[in-house]
């Protein structure tokens, strides 16, 4: 077989010289018969065929290793038909009797690559129109967005000959692109064009492949496109895909962290990279939404040691899966521990060293803890300061503590618990050898408890969905472009500093939920229950005193947080009357901070 694979090419090859070089020679004799010496015409591409096989023979190019028609095989004739025509050329000039005219290599030799090079294109145009899918059967597809992902869409859209999508034209809001053609796809138009592209291919479906597109973009093209008759469908974002090839397999129907939750999101891969190559890296809460989000980015930089502290074991089994495909949970890197265990926190911290840390794990149902606010005291806030001695005492080069947008201004449990932690967080930063740092940032769409989540559960029992306020807001962003900004953050941040990541416009949560309700097959009704104690009607980013500074990245806001002594927190009863507690914790996260105690609903 690779016999056969190669005797295809070589008599191509052969058979290109013949044609070239007896062309030339018919022409330098003005194609007069009489004149042409077939005998040396024939010596002349006997030789040639000799040394293109032997120089084909050095280059691999008739054993099989390059497919027929690939880059890579071109590469190789091109090199071998160098040295086989320079060796014509001196054949020619320098042979007892010249056999032909010395410019029958000179110009043959040319004909023949030409002829080589065309045969080749052929037959892979013939092998790339094979694969192309059915046209009475796939489904005509526009792609909005003319870059590496729809490049790397439509190549995989046209090598599947099962497929079910066919692309007919791209679409693009950048004007020096109007003129280009992927795979024999051109660009017909821009986001304005939508409906009459539409319209004039006859495409049935509309793919979004602008993978690092805002949320506003997503939800304009998509409305158009609805409007035009046409099914929507969206690659995920960047921070989903990663580095990971695009293909067909990740087109999916859009979902509401795409309409709500995408930004325009820029890393400095080699910054973040300079930090946690190598190094052994500790993620706790690693089994939650955003710490195992956290765990599969950390990944992609090759810690020497990536390690995954959780108390819940079933957590801890999917973070396994998740990254290795597997959980036979026998592997060091898990770690069943509980943040309120300072004796067996600091043990872990003495034996494995860490040195980057990512504190992730936190009481976070601002109801529930509304009603049990000692639980945010032993977690949330001891559970903190543990870390922070046990990471002090290793010697931890950075720890990034997660926080959140209740911290400014708070109003409730779980805002005055996470502010006092920021705060714990800058004084280890005073005392410490490392980088302690906070990132703080809005809800993240679809994370375990989220309003999103909720509301899927309400839809999925029959409704109704509930809402607090009809006018309430919040910030949102997909959890994986959170933790893109994380690990960002803890690239550019200074010891004493809050993060604050870029989360766009709030958006009113009545929306979101009447988006939902509309895509579900039975009406559901949205009813409207009051505002929960400590709940805001608008979140904050910033606290009084704090300003929007961005030095470093344009979507990371840097603010100073005021210390604040350990002793202070460790005073904190958790035992007394909720009331009691809430009104310690209250105090303790505003004392000397400048920031302003929200009235409490």
């Amino acid at each position: 077989m690779k016999v056969l694979r190669g005797g295809i090419p070589w008599m191509a090859d052969a058979l290109a010289w013949a044609f070239g070089l007896t062309l030339a020679v018919l022409a330098r004799h003005e194609f007069d018969l009489v004149d042409v010496p077939a005998a040396g015409t024939a010596l002349t591409v006997l030789v040639a065929t000799v040394l293109q096989t032997l120089g084909g023979h050095l280059q691999f190019l008739y054993r099989g290793r390059y497919a027929f028609g690939s880059f890579h095989e071109v590469r190789a004739v091109f090199v071998t038909f160098l040295v086989t025509d320079a060796l014509l050329i001196c054949f020619a000039a320098f042979a007892p009797v010249r056999p032909v005219p010395i410019s029958a290599p000179l110009l043959g030799g040319p004909l023949a690559l030409v002829t080589m090079l065309a045969v080749r294109y052929l037959r892979r145009v013939q092998r790339e129109r094979a694969l192309r899918p059915d046209v009475r059967t796939a489904a005509k597809t526009l792609l909005f967005g003319a870059g590496d992902a729809a490049a790397q869409l439509i190549a995989s859209m046209l090598s599947d000959p099962g497929g079910r999508y066919l692309p007919v034209g791209l679409l693009d809001d950048n004007p020096e692109l109007r003129h280009r053609r992927i795979g024999g796809v051109g660009v017909l138009g821009g986001r304005a064009d939508i409906a009459e592209t539409i319209a004039g291919s006859g495409a049935e479906t509309v793919v979004f492949a602008v993978t690092n597109a805002d949320a506003s973009l997503v939800r304009q093209v998509r409305r158009d496109t609805l409007a035009s008759g046409a099914t929507f469908k969206v690659l995920p974002s960047v921070g989903e895909l990663l580095d990971g090839p695009v293909g067909v397999g990740d087109m999916r129907d859009a979902q509401i962290g795409d309409l709500l939750g995408r930004h325009q999101i820029e890393t400095d891969l080699e910054g973040i990279a300079g930090y946690l190559i190598g190094k052994r890296v500790l993620v706790t809460g690693a089994g939650g939404s955003i710490g195992s989000e956290l765990c599969r980015q950390l990944n992609r930089f090759h810690p020497s040691e990536l390690m995954m502290l959780d108390r819940d074991e079933s957590a801890l089994h999917a973070v396994q899966m998740l990254l290795r495909g597997r959980a036979l949970l026998d592997d060091p890197e898990l770690i069943l521990a509980d943040v309120r265990d300072a004796e067996t926190i600091h043990a872990i911290f003495a034996e494995r060293r860490p040195q980057v840390v990512f504190h992730a794990a936190a009481l976070k149902h601002l109801s529930l803890l509304e009603r049990h606010p000692g639980e945010a005291v032993k977690t949330n806030v001891w559970g903190t300061q543990t870390l922070l001695d046990a990471s002090i005492a290793a010697g931890v080069e950075r720890f990034v503590n997660i926080s959140t947008d209740k911290a400014a201004n708070p109003s409730s449990v779980l805002g005055y618990s996470k502010r006092i932690t920021e705060r714990l967080t800058a004084t280890a930063g005073a005392v410490g050898t490392g980088t302690y740092l906070n990132v703080r940032f809005g809800n993240v769409l679809g994370s375990r408890g989220s309003v999103l989540t909720a509301f899927n559960s309400q839809i999925a029992a029959g409704g109704p969905i509930t809402v607090t306020h009809p006018e309430v807001t919040r910030y949102f962003m997909t959890v994986q472009e959170a933790v893109q900004l994380v690990m960002q953050a803890a690239a550019i941040g200074a010891s004493g500093e809050a993060l604050v990541l870029e989360m766009g416009r709030p958006v009113r949560i009545c929306e979101v939920a009447r988006q939902l309700a509309d895509q579900a097959r039975n009406g559901i009704d949205i009813v409207y229950t009051g505002l929960r104690p400590g709940e805001k009607l608008h979140e904050e980013l910033f606290g009084a005193g704090e300003f929007d500074v961005r030095p470093h990245h344009p979507l990371i806001s840097h603010v100073d947080v005021p210390t604040l002594a350990p002793a202070h927190a460790l005073m904190l009863d958790p035992n007394q009357e909720p009331a009691a507690v809430i009104a310690e914790l209250s105090a303790l996260a505003l004392a000397l901070t400048g920031m302003v105690a929200v009235p409490r609903k």
